[in-house]
């Protein structure tokens, strides 16, 4: 908590300039600069500047501005930030005992300057100045990407600068989401709740991982890990430590699972990769239905020794070439498998060389980009991948952004599914997108409540798009620590040693239940929420810090996933139903601070919490916690009945009773044989309604159902 001890308040222009005297609240403000650069903002400053202790606004360093002379900036740079959720620039200044230094800043919008607005720096004193984003030319835009702090044109004394953020909105009194039950998005793919198992963790069959994967619903797995893949060989796995293939079959078939197989290709061929497929599927019977030929081979980070010419290391035609050989005798081996090649999101990404250009027949334009090449190569040789495999990690810029960048996930799709379409043609129709490798930013969010938050809006991302796999990396990694974490990150967990911990798998070591992190638990909870041949419907939300997800089950019941994204706001949501009604008692599953809080403290509990919530229906209000994800299980309605009223002289009464804000259809019939006629469509204001007939004519029957 930071405080202000000061009490005044000036206004010039549109901008702010002030002293508070009261202590900061909670909000989703975003630090730039506290003590340090926080939430991924980097400096490209080319004015000198360097923290100092004294004087300091709060915490334990402020920035001196020292120039050299005219026009010299302090220029900080992030990846694109949509600023819909921010509405001004704050930062305090100091002007020393000289004072009143002119200093000016301008936001960048896209790597483009724009207009500066010039300020004057106080004596012997901190004054913060809010600067309007509008007033700065960024106000609700998608790629505010910088600032920079100007001296003036002439040498000046130094000044400080500290607690540089942007200002957020206030979260809205009532967040809206829609859920229109009727409009399906896609089927359900069990293989979204995948998670890679790797060859150095030395528990990977053990009764604790089976326990483990029985509670992420036995989800897809892949083998033998990362990098690891282009080094691995299945004629000669003894390393001495780490679990060996023989385990990893023990694991998948004792939980059911579905698997990808890394297949060497940095440092092996393509009769290895057959031998692989003979060993799982024909010697061991697993039918393991994917396979990849090789990990992230177009970095310069994994192993691959094709450096005999005409080969490259790294090089999208030598992939191309040799994938064509390894398809082959794979496809030998097992016809049934699916084999997957390492693909770029975009037609210039990973363009390591420029001998093997090629055109793009859809737009003419030429590129050397990894993906590219190898579709247009692999065409050449008549060979069609069974799926294109995406690796996405996230950036390191922060719990809110980070949170709201998962939402990048239909882009990825779209830009695929283009490269396909132009470099295969119609060949292409059947190849399926695939990301095997999925993880959120670094720092502390591996291992905290933020992190969690993450793999469960990656799942719900990826339902919306036509990507049927996402592997969550990883299950066991191996901890290490944080030196220099950023403080403006949530989170906790430290080791013995007192540094912020750092760990890429859901649980360490063995696994006990005090060593399992956030995505193990939210993993655990979504079991609730979706499975394999369920049905993705629409979900909306008029507010982007909560995130909405609906499925209708194959068992009837409709599950709603909801994640507050809000570090500091309860949200109070109004929710409403189309083309379902649910009954008014839903299931509640839910896991957020209060459990984090209970895995620090010892105290309560830390596993996903159970409830009942009441006061459900075709339209309900419920309010969601900061930093939660929940899983709403609703059962379908009963129908609407009919009951008899006291008769009135000459006529019938009878009562329609049902759920008040749902739609009915009252129906009516001579002979049950013939059918029924539509009398009356209406929605229930109450939870009752009467209706009056006259007795005459023939005899009738009535009866009353729900109207999606």
């Amino acid at each position: 908590m930071r405080i202000f001890n000061h009490t005044f308040r000036v206004v010039i222009g549109a901008i702010y300039l002030a002293r508070l005297a009261s202590s900061a609240m909670a909000s989703d403000n975003v630090l730039i600069y506290s003590d340090q650069l926080n939430n991924g903002w980097g400096d490209w400053g080319w004015v000198t500047h360097y923290n100092t202790n004294s004087p300091v606004h709060s915490g334990s360093n402020a920035m001196v501005f020292a120039a050299t002379g005219g026009y010299q900036a302090w220029w900080l740079k992030h990846d694109p930030i949509n600023t819909s959720l921010y509405t001004n620039l704050s930062l305090w200044v100091n002007g020393g005992a000289i004072g009143g230094q002119y200093f000016g800043i301008n936001a960048e919008q896209n790597g483009s300057e724009l207009n500066r607005v010039s300020l004057a720096a106080p004596t012997n004193g901190w004054q913060q100045y809010v600067i309007p984003l509008a007033s700065l030319g960024v106000a609700n835009i998608t790629n505010l990407t910088g600032f920079q702090i100007w001296n003036g044109g002439t040498l000046q004394s130094n000044f400080y600068i500290d607690d540089i953020s942007l200002v957020a909105n206030p979260a809205p009194a009532l967040v809206h989401v829609s859920l229109l039950a009727t409009q399906v998005v896609r089927t359900v793919d069990a293989k979204v709740f995948g998670i890679n198992q790797v060859a150095w963790d030395g528990n990977v069959f053990t009764p604790t991982s089976v326990g483990i994967m029985n509670d992420l619903g036995n989800p897809c797995l892949r083998w033998p890990g990362g990098s690891w893949g282009d080094d691995y060989h299945w004629t000669n796995e003894y390393r001495g430590w780490g679990s060996y293939s023989s385990d990893f079959i023990k694991l998948a078939t004792n939980t059911h699972a579905q698997a990808f197989i890394i297949c060497n290709y940095g440092s092996s061929d393509a009769s290895e990769a057959a031998f692989g497929v003979r060993m799982f599927n024909v010697t061991n019977h697993c039918n393991f239905k994917y396979w990849e030929i090789g990990n992230e081979v177009g970095g310069s980070w994994e192993e691959d020794n094709n450096t005999n010419a005409p080969w490259q290391p790294h090089d999208p035609w030598t992939y191309a070439m040799r994938f064509t050989n390894y398809y082959a005798q794979m496809k030998a081996a097992d016809p049934t498998i699916k084999i997957g090649a390492v693909a770029d999101i975009t037609e210039d990404g990973t363009s390591n060389y420029t001998n093997h250009p090629v055109v793009n027949p859809r737009t003419g334009l030429t590129h050397n980009g990894w993906t590219p090449v190898m579709l247009t190569y692999l065409r050449s040789n008549n060979v069609t991948p069974d799926f294109l495999i995406e690796h996405k990690y996230a950036p390191s810029d922060g719990d809110t952004y980070n949170l709201l960048w998962s939402a990048t996930w239909a882009a990825d799709a779209a830009s695929l599914r283009q490269m396909v379409s132009d470099y295969l043609g119609a060949a292409g129709t059947n190849v399926t997108l695939e990301s095997t490798e999925n993880g959120c930013g670094g720092d502390r969010q591996r291992v905290s409540l933020v992190g969690g938050l993450f793999y469960a809006d990656t799942i719900g991302q990826v339902m919306q798009t036509e990507i049927n796999s996402r592997l969550w990396w990883d299950t066991r990694n191996g901890g290490g620590d944080i030196t220099n974490s950023d403080p403006a990150l949530y989170g906790w967990r430290t080791n013995a040693d007192g540094y912020y911990a750092y760990d890429e798998g859901i649980v360490y070591n063995l696994g006990a239940a005090t060593n399992r992190y956030p995505e193990y638990y939210i993993g655990k909870m979504l079991t609730h929420f979706a499975g394999g041949g369920d049905t993705v419907v629409s979900a909306a939300t008029d507010y982007p810090l909560l995130a909405a997800y609906a499925v209708k089950r194959t068992n009837g019941t409709f599950s709603l996933l909801v994640l507050n994204k809000s570090s500091s706001s309860n949200l109070t949501t109004a929710v409403n139903f189309s083309g379902y009604v649910p009954a008014t008692n839903a299931s509640v599953y839910s896991y957020g601070i209060p459990q984090d809080s209970a895995a620090r403290t010892g105290i309560g509990l830390a596993d996903v919490w159970q409830t009942n919530f009441p006061a459900a229906g075709i339209k309900f209000t419920n309010t969601f916690a900061p930093y939660s994800a929940s899983v709403l299980v609703f059962s379908p309605a009963p129908p609407p009945q009919l009951g008899w009223l006291p008769a009135t002289k000459g006529n019938i009464v009878f009562q329609l009773q049902g759920q008040a804000g749902a739609t009915y259809l009252l129906q009516t019939t001579t002979n049950l044989a013939a059918g029924w006629s539509p009398y009356a469509t209406n929605t229930l204001a109450g939870s009752t309604r009467n209706f009056t007939n006259p007795l005459a004519g023939s005899r009738k029957f009535w009866r009353a159902v729900w109207q999606p």
